[in-house]
């Protein structure tokens, strides 16, 4: 295929995630002060875009507290540095099923099912411009966790998200998730401007290697906006594939926490970092306000 370079790129940091990384680096915000500030930073350095989880202040646990998430709407709104805010949906689908003989019942460490309307409570509360719709069911990681999101799950959060006029980011792990997500554009669930994230070398979804990046891009169809990121060693090259393969930039400590060999990184360093990238290679970095137009994204206040 032709080679289409994206000249004019925009940056998320992924700011914090839900992963077991807050012990691993001083780096990781826990509280949602600290997420806020490291979001800040990070817009300050050059993303256009900040995408937040919450944590438990105290544990560093993943959470889907709806305080939380306002407060850290809240301060970011409040900043001097605008930022278009992306906020998760993909908490209250997680399924830890028991042993491999006694599968049932789902072992409770861990599991955390909830319905539609909660999973997306926050996000009707806070109105960021983005949110993300996991668009799939995967083995996620090692052990017996599953993500879970069936097709009624997901038309049913795509809908709340599209009714709040708040931008749904369709996570794709594989290339069955990206057929699905034009399935449910083909039901009007999700509108245009289309929005992608390609989710590549999470175990057990698509590989990070180029064969197949380059699957999961030739099934974009070339009407959307996609962005791609890898995770862990390969999390600082794929700035580079993704913008010479048409796509935009996703960088942070959600997925990364190295800004170099055995350098612990903040989530500015690695955006400055993503920039230089984007930079040197004859791009455009475009911010918040180019974003929004682009993508027809609305910036309100909390309820």
């Amino acid at each position: 295929m032709p080679l289409a370079m994206n000249r004019d790129v925009f940056i998320t940091c992924a700011v914090t995630g839900s992963g077991d990384t807050a012990g691993k680096s001083p780096h990781v915000p826990r509280s949602p002060k600290q997420i806020a500030e490291s979001a800040i930073d990070a817009a300050k350095a050059g993303a256009a875009v900040v995408h937040c989880h919450v944590r438990d202040p105290e544990t560093g646990a993943p959470s889907r507290r709806n305080d939380l998430y306002r407060e850290v709407t809240e301060r970011i709104r409040d900043a001097e540095v605008d930022v278009v805010l992306n906020l998760t949906a993909g908490m209250g689908g997680d399924m830890i099923f028991g042993n491999t003989e006694q599968p049932l019942p789902l072992n409770p460490v861990g599991t955390d099912m909830v319905g539609a309307t909660e999973r997306v409570s926050h996000v009707a509360e806070c109105l960021p411009e983005i949110c993300t719709l996991d668009c799939g069911t995967m083995n996620f990681s090692l052990g017996d966790y599953v993500m879970t999101n069936t097709p009624s799950m997901l038309r049913a959060m795509g809908k709340m998200m599209t009714d709040l006029g708040v931008r749904p980011e369709i996570e794709a792990f594989d290339t069955g998730h990206l057929w699905f997500a034009k399935q449910l554009v083909e039901e009007g669930v999700i509108e245009d401007p289309v929005l992608i994230q390609l989710c590549m070398g999470i175990p057990w979804g698509a590989p990070d290697d180029l064969n197949t990046f380059m699957a999961m891009v030739n099934n974009v169809p070339a009407n959307w906006t996609f962005s791609a990121f890898s995770i862990g060693r390969n999390a600082m090259a794929y700035p580079a594939a993704s913008i010479l393969a048409g796509g935009n930039v996703r960088v942070g400590l959600e997925d990364n926490l190295y800004v170099g060999k055995g350098q612990l990184a903040t989530n500015a360093q690695l955006v400055e970092k993503a920039v230089n990238v984007v930079e040197s290679m004859g791009a455009r970095i475009i911010g918040p306000a180019e974003v929004r137009e682009k993508l027809k994204l609305q910036k309100r206040a909390p309820k």
